[in-house]
Formats: structure tokens, sequence, C-alpha cells
């Protein structure tokens, strides 16, 4: 018991230690998982009796991830350093704003809360934030080069797999877990991006129509957010509620902004989202909490991001190994996780797929 608690220690350290790089590297290897396909169907196509070979698919798919890449970076890093910027300027006034929402409850309440907030330093949690986007190109080139040598190694995936195991059998398993791990997370990351995509822009019109001179930004902002399981749509909906106040002074416009702007993320979260996961993401919405807390306690906001996509590993690996599987119960919503059967179902969908 001892060293595994000097073990979990030493990890834990090391995660901390090393998050840039370890964060850098887990966004590289969920981008390759999800241009895997790409290369695939690029390698199929021919133009006249020219095939495509595999390797120049790869080169091909590098530059256009690379560009791409480079180019959202840009972008993001503009719009976080206008939020960002503007919010600094509406700090002074936030604290003065939320209070006076409370007026109704009489004067004492609102020099109490009033108080309250300005002993919190929101100047400089925006600081710490503008820290983080800063490095944000620096990571952006981390993980351009991780994703460059993942392309490099990716042909000889299928040997070492085969090597590393003395049974062809136990390979051949662990090349279709791994199939499904890349599955369920491109399809997590598939539908999260639709649904955040609709939220963004749903939340950008709204706030259009009421006036709001950010109304881009907090569209963007509430799109990124999306991506944390549940505290960003809480975060989202508050943080919209109080740009417009802070903009108009009205009770009116921050009571219909939140109002709305909460309908918006109850619909797109816990009707539309579920529906579109399907079966596929069975996970555990107390685990997800735990996740989340665990890795935003030791990756900060990049962890928070992620805390899904390795839950969903987890889940999977769990699933299959047999001194694991009773922590694959905890990690799954209904206690059911996935068994052979359905992972062999799993892996004919994928095979027939890219053979069409």
């Amino acid at each position: 018991m001892a060293l595994v608690i000097i073990a979990f220690a030493v990890v834990l350290f090391l995660l901390v230690q090393a998050r840039f790089i370890l964060i850098s590297l887990a966004v590289a290897v969920i981008l390759f998982t999800l241009t895997s396909d790409v290369i695939h169907l690029i390698a199929r196509q021919s133009i006249g009796r020219f095939r495509i070979p595999n390797w120049l698919a790869s080169i091909v798919a590098l530059l256009l991830i690379s560009t791409a890449l480079l180019i959202l970076s840009s972008i993001l890093l503009a719009q976080l350093n206008t939020v960002l910027g503007t919010t600094l300027s509406y700090a002074e006034r936030a604290p003065s704003a939320m209070a006076s929402l409370f007026a109704w409850m009489g004067e004492d309440v609102e020099r109490a809360v009033l108080n309250s907030l300005n002993s919190v330093e929101v100047s400089g949690y925006v600081r710490a934030v503008a820290g983080q986007a800063g490095s944000l190109m620096q990571g952006t080139v981390l993980v351009i080069l991780f994703f460059g040598f993942l392309f490099a190694e990716r042909i000889w995936f299928g040997t070492k797999m085969s090597n590393f195991f003395d049974d062809p059998a136990q390979a051949e398993r662990a090349n279709r877990i791994f199939n499904s791990i890349i599955h369920r997370v491109n399809y997590y990351l598939l539908i999260k991006t639709l649904v955040s995509v609709i939220t963004g822009a749903m939340v950008y019109v709204v706030a259009m129509l009421f006036g709001i001179e950010l109304a881009l930004s907090l569209g963007i902002l509430t799109f990124i957010l999306n991506y944390i399981p549940n505290i960003g749509s809480i975060v989202a909906t508050g943080m919209v509620a109080l740009v417009g106040y802070v903009e108009t002074g009205e009770a009116s416009v921050t009571a219909g902004l939140f109002v709305i702007t909460g309908i918006i993320q109850f619909v797109n979260g816990n009707v539309i989202d579920p529906w579109l996961m399907g079966r596929a993401l069975r996970l555990s919405s107390f685990g997800i909490i735990i996740s989340l807390a665990f890795w935003g306690a030791v990756w900060g906001i990049p962890g928070m991001f992620l805390s899904v996509p390795i839950m969903v590993m987890l889940l999977v690996i769990c699933s299959h190994v047999p001194d694991l599987r009773k922590v694959a119960v905890l990690l799954s919503r209904e206690g059911l996780p996935e068994d052979d059967r359905e992972l062999d179902r799993l892996n004919e969908e994928i095979e027939s797929r890219r053979a069409s």
C-alpha cells in the first residue's frame, strides 16, 4: 500500500511539473486520432493511373493540419486578447453592477455583497488567464512537432503492436481496443463541436438582439467554454448576463439574457447533446465531475478541456482489463461498460467504413 501511495505521488508530481509538454502531447495524440481516417481517405484517391502514396498523403495532411492550427491559434489569441482587455476595463465596474442586483433586499445586503466582491481580485484572475493564453502559440508549435513525429511513426504502429505482444491474438485485441478509443474520442469531439457551434451561434444572435457590443466575443467564448463539461455552460451563462448588465445597466436586460441563455444551454446540453451522443459515450456524471476536478487541479484550464477524452480512454481500457473492470463499472453511466461483443461490432463498422 505504501508503494502505491509513493508511486501515485511521484506520477502526480511529474504530471504537474511536465504539464506543458504533456498537455501538448495529449492534444497532438487527439488530433492524430482525428485525422487518421482523413489520411486513409487521401491515400485512396487517384489521379488518372497515378495513385497517391501513403507518405504523400501523410505530408499533405500534416501541412494542412499545421496551417489550420496556426491560423486558428492566431484567431483565438486575438479574440482572447480583445475579450481579456475589455474584461479588465469592466473589472472595476463589475462588483458594483453585481451588487446592485441585490438592492431589492436592502442596503445592508447590497453593501455586504459589494464588500465580498471587492475582496476578489478579478484582475489577478484575468491576468493569470492572459498568461496561459500567451503560451498558446508556443503550445501550438509543440503540438505540431509531436504531431509530425506521430505521423512519421504511424506506418510502423502495426509492426510494433505485433512485436510487443507474444500472442498475435493479444496484439489484435489491443489494436481493436485502440480503435475503440479512437472512435469514441472522435465521436465525442465531433458531437461536442457541433453542439458548441450551435450554442455559440445562438448566444451571439441573442446578444446582438439585446444590443450587446461584445456579442461576437461572447459567442466565441461560449463555443470554447462548452467543451468544459457542466461548469463551462454555467460560466458562459453568467458571463453573458454580467457583460449585459455592465454594458446596459438595466436589470431587465440582464434577466432576459440570463433566462434565454440559460434555456439555450439547458436544451443544448441536456437534450440535444445526450440525444446525439446516444450510447457511444456512457460516462457517469459524477465521474465526469471527479475527472474535471482532478485534471483541472493538475493541468489547469487545459486539463478541464481534456478531462472527458482522458476519461473515455480510461473507460475503454478498464472495460477490457479483467482486474480493472470494476473501475470501468464505476466510470460508466449505467454500470455497463463495453464488452467484447460491442468491441467486435464497433471494429466491424470501422473496417467497413474504411473499405467503402
